[in-house]
């Protein structure tokens, strides 16, 4: 079909159509109401329609529901490309109802033009492809055509006139979808307050990420260290504590993996869940200590000194440092640090390479996340070699935002 024909047969065009008669139909009844039909001058009933109309379409849309109602039946009738581009929430001030006032006295406007346009082109096509036939020449939109010539040539201007009531019709329906999109899509404020809530959503969904990949990352290098060394091994003792680890890091990653569904689930729950936070550094080494990694640790926090998210993020960001110590350098001797000093939370975590020559390394997930962790919380974080160690610093303020 030429591209030309392909609007005159598509949904929406007929869908826009009969969204823009609606408008045509409100004024008529208004106008059967006053001043009437009977004995009243054109000038009259366009005079009394337009301050009528108006006024009426303003107080309606001073009622809030109103915007919702329009931009409902806006998105299901003018079929936009995105539905997102019409909104569908009530007035919230005066700009929206302003917004409202002009949206519906512009659709009745263009309904009514549209409407009267859609009577008399439809007549006329009528009268094109009839009248020849009894014998006097054809009158369109209240002009008698010629009587000179043959005319039966009439009825081939019926086509014509179709396909220009068609075109009309679908400029018209863009036409209203423009304007709907213009005054019932949302506000510059409105588009900033979405804008703000997806990047609050997309954060939201990378710490969620993070999560996963700290606790989970952490208790799947664990687990494989641990049943590795078991095979190789024939000690039943040493077989026996290394189940033991795995089953404990097992049910630790079982109950991280339970609170971040809690989250995901968006559930009243999830505000109230537990996460793991600096008390539990002593089982996260002595887990370490398990899996064959030497751990030297000092812990100098007073009680009571950190706020709880910072608490959480510290324990995080020492997890994926000593996942990263087991995975990248197996078997060698792990020393951390984390002490209060100057008014900031200080994390250090070193370790030296494996007997088997490998080495951590610094363009990995973890180290991203961790240098992501601590710029949301206003801090610093570097990892590199000194010497023959490999060694994380990250520097946390106590006041969140300083």
């Amino acid at each position: 079909m030429p591209k030309i024909l392909q609007p005159l047969f598509a949904a929406a065009t007929y869908a826009r159509w009969l969204h823009l008669m609606i408008g045509v139909v409100f004024v008529g009844v208004v106008l059967l109401i006053y001043p009437g039909t009977e004995g009243v001058g054109l000038g009259r009933v366009l005079t009394a329609s337009v301050l009528l109309d108006g006024t009426l379409l303003t107080l309606v849309a001073l009622v809030p529901a109103t915007r919702r109602a329009e931009g409902v039946q806006a998105r299901l009738l003018l079929m936009p490309v995105r539905e997102e581009l019409i909104g569908v929430s009530s007035s919230v001030g005066w700009n929206d109802r302003r917004r409202t006032a002009g949206w519906l006295i512009g659709r009745v406007a263009l309904g009514t033009v549209v409407g009267f346009g859609t009577v008399h082109g439809l007549t006329a096509v009528w009268s094109l492809s009839t009248q020849p036939f009894r014998g006097r020449p054809p009158g369109v939109f209240g002009w008698q055509l010629p009587s000179g010539g043959p005319l039966l040539l009439y009825p081939l201007l019926a086509p014509v006139l179709v396909f220009l009531l068609g075109w009309f019709v679908v400029i018209a329906g863009r036409l209203q979808l423009a304007m709907a999109v213009r005054l019932l899509g949302a506000s510059l404020g409105e588009r900033l307050a979405e804008a703000e809530l997806r990047a609050e959503r997309l954060l939201e969904r990378n710490r969620l990420a993070r999560e996963l990949h700290d606790s989970i990352g952490h208790a799947l290098t664990v687990t494989v260290l641990q049943a590795g060394a078991a095979r190789e091994v024939a000690d039943p003792a040493f077989v026996a504590k290394a189940l033991e680890v795995i089953e404990e890091t097992g049910r630790r990653a079982m109950d991280d993996l339970e609170r971040t569904l809690v989250l995901l689930r968006d559930t009243p729950e999830g505000s109230a869940v537990e996460q793991p936070g600096v008390e539990q550094l002593p089982a996260l080494f002595e887990t370490a200590r398990a899996a064959g990694h030497p751990v030297q640790a000092t812990v100098e926090i007073p009680a009571g000194v950190l706020p709880g998210v910072l608490s959480r993020e510290a324990y995080r960001i020492v997890q994926e440092a000593v996942t990263n110590a087991l995975k990248h350098a197996p078997g060698a001797a792990v020393v951390a640090r984390i002490a209060v000093r100057d008014g900031q939370l200080e994390l250090r975590c070193a370790n030296g390479r494996s007997s088997a020559g490998s080495s951590p390394r610094g363009g990995g997930k973890g180290v991203r996340g961790i240098r992501e962790r601590a710029t949301l919380l206003g801090g610093e974080a570097a990892a590199g070699w000194e010497g023959e160690d490999w060694v994380l610093t990250v520097r946390l303020p106590l006041r969140l935002g300083s």
